[in-house]
């Protein structure tokens, strides 16, 4: 991705995520979703960064905050689980289009899975399937290459895995030729947006990947040198100590200007995160607005 584009200005809409803001008329669910806009010139691009579990909580939310649907031009999966996915068939219903584009990684209808407590299908649900999702109106690109979704925003594509300390946070299988594998959540994928006279913002969903990883990628494929933002969940609810510590020291040395951070992210790390990085920390919660 040499001489990666950009935008004028991108503005991040929280129309999901598993607290709300103080005296807000807005529903919470576990999970995310992101509204995003950007601006290049006369054109703007309006597309959705995960759907989260609910679709009537999450449309509730879209009117409340004035959102419309038909504005939404594609749809992005940053990986394969429920909280992220589920309802993107009805949510495609009610945007009411055909042709909407939905980026994924190539792996994410996978059988993805926990044994405990019990055994339990954590992935992308039947009502969600491709049949499903082409039906109303979805156009799948599925790709573990970076996919540019507008001049100046891109998906990342599969994250390389360079650090020694960030798993995916859970114990996750799935299945390959009838074996049981560990799965690495492969699929879990960012969008990258180059902001003029800022820099890069990553928009993650739950850096299962490791958000230093992500970081990092992202800083390689386009040539960067530091990250304006982050937005997203970091999936360090049950970290230890230990590797919260080190992720906080990590995106301070990556020269992240500022982090919006929730969902799967943690109490524990929230409270790391806005002791390195002060009022450069901010707790997501649905209803936020962000604009750069």
């Amino acid at each position: 991705m040499k001489n990666f584009d950009q935008v004028e200005k991108l503005k991040v809409t929280v129309l999901a995520e598993d607290s709300v803001m103080y005296e807000s008329p807005y529903l919470g669910q576990h999970g995310l979703a992101l509204l995003v806009q950007a601006w290049r010139g006369a054109e703007t691009y309006t597309f959705l960064v995960d759907v989260a579990q609910h679709p009537d909580a999450l449309i509730t939310n879209m009117e409340l905050m004035h959102v419309d649907a038909s504005s939404i031009d594609a749809i992005v999966l940053t990986h394969c689980h429920y909280d992220h996915t589920r309802g993107l068939a009805h949510i495609l219903e009610h945007i009411g289009k055909t042709n909407v584009p939905v980026v994924a990684h190539r792996d994410i209808f996978r059988l993805h899975f926990v044994t405990s407590p019990y055994l339990q299908h954590i992935g992308v649900r039947y009502e969600d399937a491709k049949e499903r999702i082409e039906a109303a109106g979805g156009v799948l690109f599925l790709t573990h290459e970076p996919l540019q979704l507008f001049p100046g925003v891109s998906t990342t594509g599969e994250v390389k895995r360079q650090t020694d300390f960030e798993d995916a946070g859970l114990d996750l299988k799935m299945l390959e030729q009838g074996k049981i594998q560990e799965d690495r959540l492969k699929d879990d994928i960012a969008v990258i947006a180059n902001v003029k006279d800022k820099g890069l913002v990553i928009l993650t969903g739950c850096s299962h990947a490791g958000i230093i990883n992500i970081a990092r990628f992202a800083l390689e494929i386009t040539q960067h040198e530091s990250i304006e933002g982050i937005v997203g969940g970091l999936h360090l609810i049950e970290a230890s100590e230990e590797k919260i510590k080190r992720t906080v020291i990590e995106l301070s040395k990556q020269g992240v200007k500022w982090i919006a951070a929730g969902h799967c992210t943690g109490f524990n790390a929230q409270r790391g995160l806005s002791i390195k990085f002060g009022d450069r920390f901010t707790p997501l919660q649905t209803g936020m607005v962000i604009e750069i």
